[in-house]
């Protein structure tokens, strides 16, 4: 997988709507979410919810359709489909997100539609060995990121959206911004990482370089940064840590951007690894956040300092890395 720091190409995206017509129904949605602050992977997943809704009905605009209609969806869904009630559970938010917040109908669900229960799973976890081999068929920064996340418990999406003054090198650790529910937390930065991390350091800076020759690129910047400090986007200390390989141009505003790195551009790196390593386990990239957790268990540290480190509302989602490692059972089994 490519560093991002050469062959330098260029991608034109656009913005849908004229400023002479009303936004499309999804383009509403779009920047409501926007507005509100919600994730990137929300906003993906109810969009795509709510023009399945659509599609499942034949095109009908959602204006002409209720309860009923979203039951047989949701209906749809759990009994044709066999999809997790997780899944049908965010289905029905992306629903009913688009009924509350922009079409302002009350569809009546609240005591008609009955949210599935969530089956609870015990996740995936690769011991060190495990790990290390698939590492041995990581390279470059696919191999830094996979680093990265086993060693700091961070989710992928969070890697990805660091900037390079999230980095404190003498203190060892590494400020997330905006994770999962819009928290900041502070995690570990291994001390094997830093050698590693201060040479990708360089690269990036030859990278904020070459781009600050251009005079028209920039790094999008959160919320109104860009209106409130019009040069931060050229600053290094905001520049990505794991920038895309391509400039995506911004029509409306007439700029380049240096984005972060796709993710599934490193989930398809990672795949190809494990399945080189031959690991029998459904493992991704969030499998390293697992394994993180249930070592540092393993290591004696105690469920609340992991909790912070993870970044969970509550302890009780934290507990169960406790059952992957059969901790609290209290049983000795005969054969052993």
């Amino acid at each position: 997988m490519s560093s991002g720091v050469s062959d330098i190409q260029f991608k034109k995206i656009t913005l849908k709507g004229d400023a002479k017509k009303p936004p499309k129904l999804l383009d509403q949605v779009r920047a409501y979410l926007r507005v509100k602050h919600y994730s990137a992977k929300t906003e993906e997943a109810y969009l795509n919810w709510i023009k399945r809704f659509i599609y499942f009905h034949n095109k009908r605009h959602p204006k002409e359709m209720g309860s009923e209609e979203i039951r047989e969806f949701i209906s749809h869904l759990a009994n044709k489909k066999r999809v997790s009630s997780a899944t049908q559970n965010q289905a029905l938010q992306g629903v009913l997100f688009l009924y509350k917040n922009i079409l302002n109908k009350d569809v009546g669900w609240i005591d008609e539609i009955k949210f599935a229960h969530r089956k609870k799973h015990l996740p995936a976890v690769l011991n060190k060995a495990e790990v290390n081999e698939v590492f041995k068929h990581l390279s470059g920064v696919a191999l830094l990121i996979s680093k990265m996340l086993y060693g700091s418990g961070m989710r992928l999406g969070e890697c990805l959206q660091l900037r390079m003054k999230d980095i404190d090198f003498e203190l060892r650790t590494i400020t997330i911004r905006d994770g999962k529910g819009e928290k900041d937390r502070i995690t570990i930065l291994p001390d094997k990482l830093v050698t590693d991390l201060m040479q990708h350091f360089k690269k990036i800076k030859n990278l904020h370089k070459i781009d600050s020759e251009r005079k028209n690129v920039n790094v999008p910047l959160p919320y109104a940064l860009g209106v409130k400090y019009p040069n931060a986007g050229k600053e290094l200390a905001w520049q990505y840590i794991f920038p895309a390989k391509k400039l995506v141009y911004n029509i409306n505003d007439k700029k380049y951007y240096r984005v972060e790195l796709h993710k599934s551009t490193f989930q398809k790196e990672f795949k190809k690894a494990v399945r080189k390593a031959g690991i029998a386990k459904p493992a991704t990239p969030h499998t390293l956040r697992h394994s993180f957790a249930t070592q540092l268990l393993l290591n004696g540290y105690d469920i609340r300092t992991l909790q912070e480190l993870l970044g969970h509302n509550s302890v009780k989602t934290t507990m169960i890395y406790t059952h992957v490692i059969n901790r609290g059972i209290g049983v000795r089994s005969p054969l052993d």
